[in-house]
Protein backbone atom coordinates (compact mmCIF):
# COMPACT_ATOMS: atom_id res chain seq x y z
CA UNK A 1 0.00 0.00 0.00
CA UNK A 2 1.33 3.67 -0.78
CA UNK A 3 1.18 6.43 1.63
CA UNK A 4 -0.54 9.78 0.74
CA UNK A 5 2.46 11.30 -1.32
CA UNK A 6 3.06 8.13 -3.10
CA UNK A 7 -0.41 8.04 -4.49
CA UNK A 8 -0.07 11.18 -6.96
CA UNK A 9 -3.35 12.69 -6.19
CA UNK A 10 -3.36 15.25 -4.00
CA UNK A 11 -7.07 16.17 -3.76
CA UNK A 12 -8.67 13.03 -1.30
CA UNK A 13 -11.54 14.30 1.20
CA UNK A 14 -9.35 13.60 4.31
CA UNK A 15 -5.66 13.25 5.45
CA UNK A 16 -3.86 10.56 5.09
CA UNK A 17 -5.76 7.92 3.43
CA UNK A 18 -4.72 3.93 2.85
CA UNK A 19 -4.33 3.55 -1.19
CA UNK A 20 -4.85 0.92 -2.81
CA UNK A 21 -3.88 0.92 -6.71
CA UNK A 22 -6.55 -0.83 -9.11
CA UNK A 23 -6.08 -1.56 -12.45
CA UNK A 24 -9.22 -2.14 -14.13
CA UNK A 25 -9.56 -5.70 -16.11
CA UNK A 26 -11.88 -6.14 -18.78
CA UNK A 27 -13.20 -8.85 -17.10
CA UNK A 28 -14.54 -6.12 -14.34
CA UNK A 29 -16.59 -4.06 -17.00
CA UNK A 30 -20.16 -5.13 -17.35
CA UNK A 31 -22.29 -4.74 -20.58
CA UNK A 32 -22.19 -1.26 -20.60
CA UNK A 33 -18.37 -1.50 -21.01
CA UNK A 34 -17.63 0.47 -17.59
CA UNK A 35 -16.64 -1.00 -14.16
CA UNK A 36 -19.75 -3.28 -12.93
CA UNK A 37 -21.45 -1.95 -9.68
CA UNK A 38 -20.37 -5.50 -8.53
CA UNK A 39 -16.63 -5.24 -8.73
CA UNK A 40 -16.92 -1.66 -6.72
CA UNK A 41 -17.77 -3.56 -3.32
CA UNK A 42 -15.21 -6.12 -4.16
CA UNK A 43 -12.53 -3.25 -4.49
CA UNK A 44 -14.10 -1.47 -1.12
CA UNK A 45 -14.03 -5.20 0.73
CA UNK A 46 -10.23 -5.95 -0.48
CA UNK A 47 -8.92 -2.01 0.69
CA UNK A 48 -10.40 -2.43 4.16
CA UNK A 49 -8.96 -5.97 4.84
CA UNK A 50 -5.89 -4.68 3.59
CA UNK A 51 -5.98 -1.03 5.69
CA UNK A 52 -6.81 -3.23 9.20
CA UNK A 53 -4.56 -6.27 8.44
CA UNK A 54 -1.51 -3.62 7.88
CA UNK A 55 -2.85 -2.12 11.30
CA UNK A 56 -2.25 -5.36 13.07
CA UNK A 57 -6.28 -6.47 12.66
CA UNK A 58 -4.78 -9.92 11.47
CA UNK A 59 -7.26 -12.71 10.57
CA UNK A 60 -5.25 -14.26 13.54
CA UNK A 61 -6.34 -11.91 15.55
CA UNK A 62 -9.67 -12.67 14.72
CA UNK A 63 -9.71 -16.02 15.37
CA UNK A 64 -7.84 -15.82 18.77
CA UNK A 65 -10.76 -13.24 19.48
CA UNK A 66 -13.48 -15.09 18.44
CA UNK A 67 -14.84 -11.69 16.75
CA UNK A 68 -14.86 -9.90 13.34
CA UNK A 69 -16.56 -6.75 12.41
CA UNK A 70 -19.40 -7.84 9.74
CA UNK A 71 -20.78 -5.17 7.24
CA UNK A 72 -24.25 -3.60 8.32
CA UNK A 73 -24.66 -1.09 5.78
CA UNK A 74 -22.74 0.42 2.48
CA UNK A 75 -23.76 3.30 0.42
CA UNK A 76 -22.25 3.80 -2.64
CA UNK A 77 -22.01 6.96 -4.69
CA UNK A 78 -21.20 6.61 -8.61
CA UNK A 79 -19.80 9.44 -9.45
CA UNK A 80 -17.97 8.66 -13.02
CA UNK A 81 -17.02 5.37 -14.97
CA UNK A 82 -14.08 3.35 -14.95
CA UNK A 83 -12.81 1.20 -17.64
CA UNK A 84 -10.69 -1.19 -18.96
CA UNK A 85 -7.39 -0.52 -18.78
CA UNK A 86 -7.91 2.42 -16.37
CA UNK A 87 -5.63 2.81 -13.39
CA UNK A 88 -7.09 3.80 -10.17
CA UNK A 89 -6.34 4.58 -6.75
CA UNK A 90 -8.81 3.78 -4.20
CA UNK A 91 -8.44 5.87 -1.14
CA UNK A 92 -10.18 4.74 2.83
CA UNK A 93 -10.52 6.05 6.52
CA UNK A 94 -11.57 4.42 9.39
CA UNK A 95 -13.98 7.23 10.53
CA UNK A 96 -15.73 6.11 13.58
CA UNK A 97 -16.06 3.76 16.72
CA UNK A 98 -18.52 4.11 19.41
CA UNK A 99 -16.14 2.44 21.85
CA UNK A 100 -19.15 -0.57 21.97
CA UNK A 101 -19.64 -2.59 18.43
CA UNK A 102 -19.96 -0.32 15.97
CA UNK A 103 -17.50 1.22 13.43
CA UNK A 104 -17.55 3.56 10.40
CA UNK A 105 -15.35 3.85 8.05
CA UNK A 106 -15.13 6.37 4.03
CA UNK A 107 -13.71 6.03 0.32
CA UNK A 108 -13.03 7.79 -2.62
CA UNK A 109 -11.85 6.34 -5.65
CA UNK A 110 -10.08 8.32 -8.15
CA UNK A 111 -8.23 8.49 -11.65
CA UNK A 112 -4.87 10.21 -11.43
CA UNK A 113 -5.12 10.90 -15.36
CA UNK A 114 -8.11 12.89 -15.13
CA UNK A 115 -7.96 14.37 -11.10
CA UNK A 116 -11.68 12.89 -11.39
CA UNK A 117 -13.47 11.22 -8.26
CA UNK A 118 -15.77 8.05 -9.73
CA UNK A 119 -17.01 6.81 -6.47
CA UNK A 120 -17.23 8.15 -2.94
CA UNK A 121 -18.87 5.55 -0.30
CA UNK A 122 -19.14 4.66 3.59
CA UNK A 123 -19.74 1.68 5.14
CA UNK A 124 -21.08 0.58 8.71
CA UNK A 125 -19.86 -2.41 10.34
CA UNK A 126 -21.09 -3.87 13.73
CA UNK A 127 -19.19 -6.27 15.90
CA UNK A 128 -20.28 -10.01 16.13
CA UNK A 129 -19.11 -13.01 17.93
CA UNK A 130 -17.93 -15.50 14.92
CA UNK A 131 -19.42 -18.46 15.93
CA UNK A 132 -22.68 -17.49 17.21
CA UNK A 133 -23.03 -14.26 14.05
CA UNK A 134 -24.46 -12.32 17.08
CA UNK A 135 -23.49 -8.75 18.03
CA UNK A 136 -20.95 -8.65 20.60
CA UNK A 137 -18.72 -5.87 22.31
CA UNK A 138 -15.41 -5.25 20.39
CA UNK A 139 -12.65 -6.82 22.36
CA UNK A 140 -9.87 -4.82 23.73
CA UNK A 141 -7.55 -5.43 21.21
CA UNK A 142 -9.73 -4.06 18.39
CA UNK A 143 -10.48 -1.16 20.02
CA UNK A 144 -6.59 -0.29 20.56
CA UNK A 145 -6.40 -0.44 16.67
CA UNK A 146 -9.44 1.68 16.10
CA UNK A 147 -8.43 4.38 18.56
CA UNK A 148 -5.18 4.63 16.79
CA UNK A 149 -6.53 4.25 13.04
CA UNK A 150 -9.37 6.42 13.41
CA UNK A 151 -9.08 9.60 11.42
CA UNK A 152 -10.90 13.07 12.43
CA UNK A 153 -13.51 14.47 10.04
CA UNK A 154 -15.25 11.52 8.72
CA UNK A 155 -18.44 10.06 8.28
CA UNK A 156 -19.82 9.38 11.87
CA UNK A 157 -22.54 6.79 12.51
Amino acid sequence: MKTDQQSGFQHWDLPDPFVLDIKVRAEDTDRLGHANNVVYVRWLEDISWAHIESAGMTWALHEQTGKAMAITRTEIDYLAAANAGDRLVLATWFTDFDGRIRSARQFQLVRPADGKTLMRAISNHACVNMKSQRPARVPAEFADIFHRIRVEGGYKL
